[in-house]
């Protein structure tokens, strides 16, 4: 029977168990994954088991990294979202916390896009660090990607999007994640994103400043394929700031949004 070994098909024969192929592939694992969680005890494996051993502080062979990275993964779940594009317009809180999420899920390509620069009072919130202060977001992400991730491809564009040149940097995306600051640009993406590829999800956010209760923040479908993050209600305004709980939270829903449409499933349900 077959079953998968670091995301590789293996020829197993019935009634083998779990530990007699650790021992037999990887003896001394310490760690062992089956079908996406840790597990101690033995038994006898299934056709189409997904199956990752590692060892504690060793570093996996080139071969193995990518699968291991995502071990912990549902199976058949990365097979399915390393096909995926995904665009970010805008990388502060909610866009670079985004773009972590959906490179640890093992997305294939993410198009990031921003004009600003790092600075100091980004980092209550943003997914950056002090030696990046003064980089542009869009290449300080793509470092910190590469860190987290270096099997996804990332496109880096330090650019102010605007009418003319949106669907130029998003152009064969599969889902678009909004992360702008303001309302103007909100509006501006999501009118012109619409009208010129209605066809392709966007997820949008409104609400999520301070530190009120987090079950406020929901993801709900406005229209089509438009979908808005977000308790719709709490914008950031002095008195009212932006803090890395509920940004992350926000942010969150965002990138699980975007892996369930992946996934071919309703956002909502």
């Amino acid at each position: 029977m077959v079953v998968q070994l670091h995301e590789r098909p293996i020829e197993v024969a019935p009634g083998t168990t779990l530990h007699q192929l650790r021992d037999a592939v990887k003896p001394g694992a310490d760690v062992v994954v089956l079908n996406g969680a840790v597990v101690t005890a033995d038994s006898p494996l299934q056709a189409g088991d997904s199956v990752h051993f590692i060892r504690r502080g060793e570093a996996p062979s080139p071969a193995d990294m990518e699968a291991l990275l995502t071990a912990r993964h549902t199976p058949g779940v990365h097979e399915r979202v390393r096909q995926g594009v995904v665009g970010i317009a805008g990388l502060g809180g909610l866009g670079s916390t985004v773009a972590v999420a959906l490179a640890r899920t093992g997305v294939g390509k993410l198009v990031l896009a921003d004009f600003d620069v790092v600075e100091p009072s980004n980092l209550n919130r943003q997914q950056y660090s002090v030696a990046q202060i003064g980089m542009y977001k869009a290449e300080a992400l793509r470092e910190v990607l590469r860190q987290a991730n270096p099997y996804v491809e990332v496109t880096a564009n330090v650019v102010r999007l605007d009418e003319s040149n949106l669907l130029q940097v998003f152009a064969g995306v599969h889902v678009l994640v909004e992360a702008f600051d303001t309302a103007a640009a909100k509006t501006m993406l999501v009118k012109t994103f619409r009208k010129l590829r209605p066809e392709v999800p966007l997820i949008t956010a409104s609400g999520l400043a301070g530190y009120g209760p987090a079950n406020r923040i929901r993801t709900r479908r406005v229209l089509g394929n438009l979908y808005l993050v977000g308790d719709e209600e709490t914008a950031a305004r002095p008195g009212m700031g932006l803090m890395a709980p509920r940004v992350g939270i926000a942010a969150a829903h965002q990138a699980n949004a975007v892996l369930r449409l992946l996934l071919g499933l309703d956002v909502e349900d």
